[in-house]
Formats: C-alpha cells, structure tokens, sequence
C-alpha cells in the first residue's frame, strides 16, 4: 500500500502550531522563535514531510534561500565548509545558491549580490579571504543583504564567524621549538591571500618570541605540486633547516613527497608540520602533524548567525573559533632519529661479526 504523503496541515497538528506558523517556517524562518521553528522542523522529520516547491513557484512564490560566495569548490577546505552550510541550511528549510567568482574584486562580488538581490535573497555568507577595506565596502553599499564572512583580517569591521589562526599556527612552531628545532622553514600560503598571511604572520610572532629570526620563507599556491617545487627551494635556500612549517596539508603532503626524493624522509631529518586537518592527512607518509579546524562546526555557526543577522539586522556579530594541534609522526626530536638510525647500523654490525 503507498504511504500517504504528508501535508502541511499534519505538519502543524505534530508540532502543535498553525498552519500558518509552519508556512513561515518554509518561506520566512527569520520571523519565527527559535524554540517554535525547531519544533516544526522536528515535526517535518518525524513525518517526512517534503514541501511543495512546484506548487509555491506557480504560485509566485521563490524558495527562501541563502547566498554562498565561495573559493573554488576543489580546494578541501572550501568544499567542506559549503558542504556543512548546504546541511544546516537544509535543516532550517533553506536553499543555498552558490556562486564561485573567477576574480576576488569588488566588481565580480557586487555583481554576485546583484544577482543574489534579484532571486530576493536577502542573506549571503562569503567564504573568500578579503582585505577589510573591500569586505567593509560590500557592507555598506549593499544594506538590504545581510553579509557574514568566514576569511577576514580580526580588524574587520565587519560581521564574522571565523577561525582563530594564532593559537593553531603557535601550538605548531611551539612544538617544533619544544622538540629542539632550531633551524625553520616556512611555506606560506599565496601572499594575496588574507589567511595565508595571517598564519604567516602568526608564525613568525611565536618564532619571535622564541628568539629566532631568520626562518627561510617561500610562498606557494595550496596545491601539493607547489608544495613539492617550494620544498626544493627551502633546502636550497638553507640546507640546514630541520623543520618546516606549511600553510594547508595539500602543500605539505607536497613536502613529504619531496623529502622522500630526497632520501629525507627515510633519516627522518626534517619534520614538517600542515594545517586543515584533512581527512587524508592520517594516511600521508608519514601521518602528519597538522593543524585541526572545525569546518562543520563553522558551517553549522555560519547558517545560524547568519538567520539571527536576517532576523535583527542592526545586531554585530563576530564569533571566533578555536583550532588545535593534532600530533602525528612527521614531527620527531632534533637529531633523535639520525642517532637512533646509527645505533641500529651499529646493531646490525655487531650481529654480523657474530655471525662470521
């Protein structure tokens, strides 16, 4: 027997509301208590209740949706940010349109909240590294469209839900530190990009205040291809470096790929350290030691801040996240493994003279 397909007058009855509270709740959820809209949205799930979409079009009604500006949807941390939006903003009946610029200027990002505006989207969420002056500028020409940004300098003066960088990048060059290395290298994220010079930035603020002043630094593109060209030109630049300090596990998986060229990996000279935490980045050669950031749980603060900013325009709004170090096999003690390898060519010199 077909089940029979739930309406929105059962969706009302299981949450104990009206009608007409449910139907707020599809086209206009910034209107309706948090405590009301949960319910509703329990009631939805518990029936299976799938709304019409069709029949509001005809009737000239759009899909209450959400804007997502957003880097290139290959990058890893992109993806999985978009991915966590597009989850939350279906769990509160949202749609999101996405739009990824080719270029990170005012004109391409005017024109995606034009183009926003005109499907009376009324919410966008930029996920692209800004400086504050163009964030700022999207701010104030465009007051009808609420604005939150995921990848902005803290000076901003703008509303954000974002990372905070420095605690990651200086748990990272404090374990380096911790671990007797003395000697560093950094590879940086591109210089046009806010975020990658916010970890640089940091890093060199925790080397600072460890007294050390002359890391080597090279820049790269987040791609490992470049994480593997730049690897060369750090040790080229200084052939005594005994750590490196990388912008994303995508360049550093690069890195290690370079230094097993380089026989490196196998005397375990160099340690090297990433940032993002991918899914992959346990199963590197060696599993690396990287830096964790929550991206579901900034999709899921992204989703909600941005329907409390809909809902009360004139409230500000800027929530930090935390990131912490996950340590794995790339970081090692300064000189342990080149001793540790000598003591076992040692062993293995004893256990042939035994043998003749």
């Amino acid at each position: 027997m077909q089940r029979r397909t739930s309406t929105l007058e059962d969706v009302a009855r299981e949450a104990g509301v009206s009608q007409q509270t449910v139907s707020r709740v599809l086209n206009r959820p910034d209107v309706v208590s948090e405590r009301t809209r949960n319910r509703v949205i329990h009631a939805m799930q518990a029936l299976h209740y799938v709304p019409n979409r069709s029949a509001q079009l005809l009737a000239g009604k759009s899909a209450p949706s959400i804007g997502l500006i957003t880097a290139s949807l290959t990058l890893h941390a992109p993806s999985q940010i978009a991915a966590a939006i597009k989850s939350y903003a279906g769990a509160h009946q949202l749609e999101v349109v996405i739009a990824m610029p080719v270029m990170v200027d005012y004109a391409s990002l005017q024109a995606r909240l034009n183009e926003f505006r005109a499907q009376n989207i009324r919410g966008a969420i930029i996920n692209l590294p800004l400086e504050s002056s163009l964030a700022e500028k999207l701010v104030s020409e465009n007051p009808d469209i609420c604005c939150l940004f995921l990848d902005i300098s803290p000076e901003t003066d703008v509303c954000c839900v974002r990372f905070n960088h420095l605690d990651g990048c200086g748990a990272c060059v404090s374990h380096l530190w911790e671990l007797g290395h003395r000697d560093f290298g950094l590879l940086a994220g591109p210089e046009s990009s806010v975020s990658a010079r916010m970890r640089l930035s940091s890093w060199r603020e925790t080397l600072h205040r460890h007294g050390v002043s002359n890391a080597v630094t090279v820049f790269g593109d987040w791609s490992a291809a470049s994480g593997w060209h730049k690897a060369f030109e750090l040790l080229h630049q200084h052939s005594r470096i005994s750590a490196i300090v990388v912008a994303n596990d995508q360049m550093a998986l690069g890195v290690l790929s370079a230094l097993a060229q380089l026989h490196r990996t196998g005397s375990r000279a160099v340690s090297v350290t990433g940032y993002d935490d991918t899914a992959d980045s346990l199963y590197f050669q060696p599993p690396l030691t990287t830096v964790a950031q929550d991206f579901n749980k900034l999709g899921k603060r992204a989703v909600e801040l941005l329907i409390q900013k809909m809902a009360a325009p004139q409230i500000r709004i800027r929530e930090l996240l935390p990131t912490h170090l996950i340590i794995r096999q790339s970081t090692w003690p300064y000189g342990q493994q080149n001793q540790n390898e000598q003591d076992s060519v040692i062993a293995q010199l004893k256990t042939l003279v035994e043998k003749l």
